[in-house]
């Protein structure tokens, strides 16, 4: 497998702009796979699309990923045009995410869906972008979206994008086998990951559809100290039958660590998050390049 790892911030990017390009030109010249930003409306965060344009102006090779970027409430015949439009000018670096969004009323409320249809908005509004991605008109007429001969142009530079999909309840994973290019969950363990492949793969071959096994993955956060209040009052709720070292990386170490638990899961392609933004990006990507970048293969 090829051992790929990127960096994210999640909802926790500077709106620096001189931070902001450190990180990025770091990531760039440091020869890291790949930069993923994630979507909190509320948040002091930049917009991912936006924020990823940026990143992309200022690249050439760095790949660019959302992780994720909430799709019920979008239209998704704009959203199709701003992806490819996005991948037709980074010369195809764009790693689309989707998520259904967090259960937070405040954020909700900026897409206007209720919270019981927030699922089925995400099984019809995928298909569709695929669809327009194709170049091809659409006609479709669904419970939330109506289309007649729907063209958007252009398409992606990739000819389609592959779209990577979180999450390790049932009803996610087998969503990832319908409708998914790869997984890449979060607040996971080695062993969520080594359940979780068969699992989505039997999925998708009910479907009549496979996933590339190297489109398989995990986000795995990391600190040097303890770990934040807020992070671990979250991952009390959402994992409290987990040991947290099975989730976060505890210093450079714990992170290489870590991702060699997730290696030898199947999964092959991470994404790490520092909890804490340093205070000097150069660095401590220096530094995690050292640990880490050496697991590439």
């Amino acid at each position: 497998m090829k051992v790929r790892i990127g960096v994210g911030l999640g909802t926790r990017a500077s709106m620096d702009p001189g931070r902001f390009g450190e990180l990025v030109d770091g990531l760039e010249d440091g020869g890291f796979d790949s930069l993923w930003l994630s979507e909190r409306v509320t948040g002091d965060c930049p917009d991912p699309l936006v924020a990823l344009s940026v990143a992309a102006g200022r690249t050439s090779r760095l790949k660019l990923g959302f992780s994720v970027m909430v799709l019920p409430g979008r239209n998704p015949m704009l959203l199709a045009k701003e992806l490819a439009t996005l991948d037709q000018l980074c010369a195809g670096r764009l790693l689309p995410a989707f998520g259904l969004g967090a259960v937070d009323p405040p954020e909700q409320q900026a897409f206007g869906v209720d919270r019981a249809d927030r699922a089925p908005r995400f099984d019809e509004a995928l298909p569709l972008l695929r669809r327009f991605w194709s170049g091809e008109p659409v006609d479709h007429a669904g419970r939330f979206h109506q289309y007649e001969g729907a063209v958007v142009r252009p398409t992606p530079r990739q000819g389609t994008l592959d779209v990577w999909l979180g999450g390790i309840a049932p009803s996610e994973l087998r969503r990832c086998g319908r409708l998914g290019d790869g997984w890449l969950p979060s607040f996971c363990t080695p062993d969520d990951v080594a359940e979780g492949i068969p699992r989505i793969q039997a999925g998708a071959a009910e479907h009549g559809r496979s996933i590339d096994p190297e489109h398989f993955g995990a986000l795995i956060p990391y600190c040097d100290g303890p770990i934040p209040d807020a992070y671990a009052a979250l991952l009390a709720r959402r994992r409290p039958d987990v040991d947290p070292s099975s989730v976060i990386g505890e210093g450079l170490d714990g992170l290489r660590r870590l991702i060699e638990a997730h290696v030898a899961a199947g999964a092959s392609k991470f994404v790490v998050l520092p909890m804490v933004e340093p205070d000097d990006w150069a660095a401590h990507l220096e530094d995690l390049s050292a640990a880490v970048r050496p697991l590439e293969t």
